[in-house]
Parts: C-alpha cells; structure tokens; sequence
C-alpha cells in the first residue's frame, strides 16, 4: 500500500505545485489559461494521438466493457440526480450535480497518470472511458438543460453540440489516431520523436495547471452538497462501475479494473465550465473538484493498490 501511495504522490506533489503557484500568484490566472490550452491543444493531443496509433483497432471495442461502464455511470447519474431532487434542487440545477457526480478527469490526469500506473495496457480502456464520457453524457447533460430551459430539442441546439463535439481536440486526436492504426500506417521516425517529446509536456503540463486553476476555487460555500459529490465520484462511482464491470457484464479482469480506476478519479475541471457556461450550480461544482481532487491523495492510492493486488 505503502508504495503505491508513493507512486502516485509525484503526480499529487505536481498538482500541489500548481496550487501554490496560483495561490500566490506568481502564476496568475491568465497563465493558468494558457498553459491549459497548450496541454488541451497541442501536448495532450499528441500523447493521446500517438497512444491511439499503436492500439489493435480490432480488438479496441469490448461491448461488455462499454455497457459496464455506460450502465455503472448512468446509475450514479440517476442517484446524483435523485438526491438533488430531494433537496428540491431545480431539474437543471439536479441534472449538474448528477454530472459532476461521474465525470473524472480523466483526460488531464487519467490518461498521463493511470497510463504510468498501469501499465500500456490501459491505454484502451481509458480512451474508451474518455470518450464515452465526452460523448455520451457531456451529450446528455446539453441536452437536458436545452430541453428544460426551451420546452423541448431544437435542431439549431443540436448542430452547436454536435460541432463542439467534433471540434475537441481530444476527441480528433484519438479518432486521427486510430485511424491511422486501422489503415496499418507505418510511423516515421522523426514523427514518432516529435510525438513523444510534444506528447512528454502533457503530463507535467497537465497536472501543474490542475492545480493551478484550483488556487482560484473557494469550498466555503455550498460545503454538504459538494462533499456528497465528492463522496459519490470519489467511491460511489467506481463501486458503481465495478459491479457493473465484475458481476453483471463479466468484462476481463484487467480491463475492469483500469474501468474502476479512471472512475475513481476527481471530478473533472470541464465540468466547472459546464455549470459556468449553463449558469447553474456553479458553486457546488467548484468546491466538489477542490474537495475531490484533495481527498483523492488519499483515494486513488487505495484503488489503485486494490487493482494490482487483484
């Protein structure tokens, strides 16, 4: 325990670097943003370009997998939803606080970190998580507060979700890559090398502004809400998906495992800009990605030990 603990507190010590940097501000806000387009942009599209071009396009997609995971989050999605609606929370207000219940970061810390964690071979497993969750329910929750705040679904609401959808540099980087695995294209020297020296910046790069753009983020106000959401991400969900994966679906030990990892995962900072660009619950989202991502120091080691030791 003792030592998976210490392989995953450089990561952590990384993310508490760039907290304090923002919290005195010898890193301002403005840095924080541009630092986080460039992993967004450039750094994480290349890791997660280069990780693509090498899986076996054939045996990427495990339907078991894919409705463990899809079946685990939409459970806790229904509890989330259900509790906020038992405080009497509104249905868009109820519909954000389900969301920030199952969506990780598991692009800015999954991918670099589980990756290093688990081995190569979690690389599959953790970009079908991550795209299911940029897709499906990032989907979803648009959908919901469209509905709830116009009265139904208009198609001029779709066309803007589905291009912000294509444009994720995330999203067309792992579909550039795979595509470039399914036509079995050679990868020239020179650019594997780029890849790798780009795609290395990602790790740090993503970490450093994790915690930088939480300096900025208050856990005062709203403090029960956002320790339930904490709770629900940080164990619910991958008790969830765990279940799902290990006694209802059967799916491969391995595979299930690195599921349950990324869903134990902190609630991702995407979801703040969610609740900030859709006016609602903007609080409660802030503070349970800074609760969250504190208490996974002492979470994600747990898991992860739990993992290895089958």
């Amino acid at each position: 325990m003792l030592a998976i603990f210490l392989k995953t507190l450089p990561f952590f010590l990384v993310i508490g670097t760039g907290w304090l940097a923002g919290r005195t501000r010898f890193f301002p806000a403005e840095a924080t943003g541009w630092l986080t387009k460039f992993v967004f942009y450039f750094a994480l599209s290349a890791m997660l370009f280069r990780f693509a071009a090498t899986l076996d396009v054939a045996s990427l997609f495990d339907p078991a997998f894919v409705l463990a995971y899809l079946s685990g989050s939409a459970a806790l999605w229904a509890l989330g939803f259900a509790v906020a609606r038992w405080r009497r929370q509104p249905l868009v207000a109820a519909a954000m606080e389900a969301h920030t219940a199952m969506t990780g970061n598991t692009g800015f810390l999954g991918v670099p970190m589980l990756v290093v964690l688990l081995g190569e071979r979690a690389i599959g497993p953790v970009l079908m998580v991550l795209t299911i969750d940029m897709v499906v329910f990032s989907t979803l929750i648009t959908l919901i507060v469209t509905a709830a705040r116009q009265g139904r679904v208009r198609l001029s609401t779709l066309w803007p979700l589905l291009r912000g959808i294509v444009s994720n540099p995330m999203i067309v980087s792992m579909l550039a890559g795979l595509a470039w695995a399914g036509l079995h294209l050679p990868m020239p020297g020179p650019l594997d090398e780029f890849l790798a020296l780009l795609g290395a910046s990602a790790t740090p790069g993503a970490l450093f502004a994790i915690g930088a753009s939480l300096a900025g983020r208050g856990a005062a106000e709203r403090m029960g809400p956002a320790a339930w959401l904490s709770f629900a991400k940080l164990v619910l969900h991958p008790l969830a998906v765990g279940i799902a994966a290990l006694a209802v679906f059967g799916v491969e030990p391995y595979a299930a495992g690195v599921m349950i990892a990324a869903a134990a995962l902190p609630v991702a900072g995407n979801v703040y800009i969610l609740a900030q660009y859709f006016g609602t619950a903007v609080q409660r989202v802030s503070a349970a990605i800074l609760i969250s991502t504190a208490a996974s120091i002492a979470t994600v080691p747990v898991v992860i030990h739990w993992i290895t030791k089958g």
